[in-house]
């Protein structure tokens, strides 16, 4: 396996920018450097219909939703939708840093895509994130009508920490009885933070997300280390993960993720649930919104759009 030459030219832009690492900054100050680079690698924002910024009923006070649907839909039209959680480590990123990826998938997939802004660590700290989660893809469900989609067709998903949301809410789903939950789309998820996996030592440093960033994260993130069993926050710790929806799992070959991504692939499937695993193994974390710098970033976004389209057909 070797790294992808346009992941590898990433990394050289980063270290020649002297970019600081997240984990060496406030929580204030990293969220405002993702926000400032993120633009830089993320393609043209495709064309679409509509975008419409609203707010749920959360447990912490209202949360921020941004609604996008399609171009030439009529209006009356309800059409399927994906909840999406956006990553950074349930401490940076928001609506904005994760707008191209929305309007992309909204775009390519045919659907409405409502992205969710949870609160985040370490000022809401564990289970915050996973509470507004939920509270809000419940929201979705329940206001179909005003939001001119079909609450029977839902999907969720999410890339790194918004992956292990994404897993967590259709767990959860399935244990309330609902609402029923079409695909899960898990991109290189966390899924056991307490692990200490073969990629999380081969990878530790050197590919974007490092080992020190992710305790960093996680640190900031739980209140106690125990916490890290919690199969809210570790969804591979779940006691079963038998009656979930279909999943595709999307891993990066360079990402310290990787394992974790693939041992929660194997279970789901082990578990009766049909799976869509799928390792690009020349990538690197966070590869899939970097279109503008790396082609396989659009050709797996295209996946996971061709996959939500046959789940909510």
């Amino acid at each position: 396996m070797a790294l992808d030459p346009q992941a590898q030219e990433v990394i050289n832009l980063v270290i020649k920018s002297g970019r600081p690492a997240y984990n060496t900054l406030s929580p204030k100050d990293a969220r405002q450097l993702f926000r400032e680079t993120r633009p830089a690698s993320t393609p043209t924002p495709a064309e679409i219909g509509a975008v419409k910024n609203l707010t749920a009923d959360g447990p912490g006070g209202p949360i921020p939703l941004r609604v996008y649907r399609p171009a030439d839909v009529p209006a009356g039209t309800p059409l399927p939708v994906l909840v999406y959680y956006h990553g950074g480590g349930w401490v940076i990123g928001d609506l904005d840093t994760h707008d191209v990826q929305c309007r992309q998938i909204t775009a390519e997939a045919g659907i409405t895509v409502v992205a969710v802004d949870y609160r985040l660590a370490p000022e809401h700290k564990f289970p915050a994130a996973v509470d507004d989660a939920w509270a809000a893809t419940r929201w979705v469900v329940a206001h179909a009508g005003e939001l001119g989609i079909d609450g029977r067709r839902v999907a969720v998903a999410g890339d790194s920490a918004g992956g292990n949301l994404a897993a967590v809410v259709a767990l959860m789903a399935r244990d309330a009885g609902g609402p029923a939950i079409a695909l899960q789309v898990l991109i290189y998820p966390v899924t056991d933070v307490a692990a200490e996996s073969k990629s999380y030592r081969d990878f530790a440093d050197g590919y974007m997300l490092t080992r020190e960033g992710m305790r960093w994260f996680t640190n900031h993130y739980l209140k106690a280390a125990g916490e890290a069993q919690d199969w809210r926050v570790s969804p591979l710790r779940a006691p079963s993960l038998a009656g979930l929806p279909p999943a595709l799992v999307i891993t990066a070959g360079f990402d310290p993720l990787r394992d974790e991504g693939a041992a929660y692939a194997a279970r789901l499937s082990d578990a009766g649930v049909q799976v869509d695993y799928v390792n690009y193994g020349g990538m690197i974390h966070g590869f899939m919104p970097m279109g503008r710098l790396i082609a396989t970033g659009n050709r797996a976004t295209s996946h996971v759009a061709a996959s939500l389209r046959q789940a909510l057909r």
